[in-house]
């Protein structure tokens, strides 16, 4: 039973990858739009209703990996060391990106980013995403340091890595730098943010 289990999984991982991979092709040759859900089904040899036991939709393909980076963060968050401060939290969560292990994410990274930077639809997913991931994370880091954040301070912490980390890389990008150096430039703007959230749990100083 368990090896059936195992294969059924490896089986459903490689479907997956496969309508991964096959998706961002035919986006990358005829268009984001201009790619029907049938064609990426045919891509991997599956049917468009076995396309739908994987993914909701196009945009979905494209965001593959952001439900698992997301568990990902939220699991360490939620097991904050013993002694470790709000800031090297967060900075260990960027690490935790800058280290991630997928060769597909890295593969398409740059196809990923074009396209986000040019389909409206795509677009406005990102932001959706982005702001449930930050809201999640803040929501996480309050239950994490319940005596030392409140759900503002909680917030913004969040907001300026996040924020920091995200621009640092669409820029990188953007002048076509590869996937390291963009995770380069990532780690640098976490450093920098990090420096001005010290001051987080601890008591405000009183006026003199």
């Amino acid at each position: 039973m368990m090896d059936d289990a195992g294969l059924r999984a490896r089986k459903k991982a490689k479907t997956r990858r496969a309508l991964v991979e096959g998706a961002m092709r035919l986006f990358a040759e005829k268009g984001f739009e201009q790619t029907t859900l049938a064609e990426i089904a045919a891509s991997a040899e599956v049917s468009t209703r076995t396309f739908f036991s994987y993914f909701a939709g196009k945009e979905e393909v494209v965001f593959f990996d952001a439900e698992e980076r997301l568990d990902r963060t939220l699991a360490i968050v939620g097991h904050r060391r013993e002694g470790e401060s709000v800031t090297q939290l967060l900075l260990r969560v960027v690490e935790a990106g800058a280290t991630w292990d997928d060769d597909l994410a890295t593969r398409l990274a740059a196809e990923r980013f074009r396209l986000v930077m040019t389909v409206p639809a795509l677009q406005a997913r990102a932001l959706h995403l982005l702001f449930d991931s930050q809201r999640r994370v803040a929501e996480a880091l309050c239950a994490a340091y319940p005596d030392e954040l409140d759900s503002v301070s909680a917030a913004a912490a969040v907001g300026a890595m996040v924020g920091a980390a995200k621009l640092a890389a669409v820029m990188s990008l953007a002048k076509g730098e590869p996937y390291e150096a963009a995770w380069k430039a990532v780690r640098k703007a976490a450093q920098v943010v990090a420096s001005g959230l010290d001051s987080l749990g601890r008591p405000a100083r009183q006026p003199v």
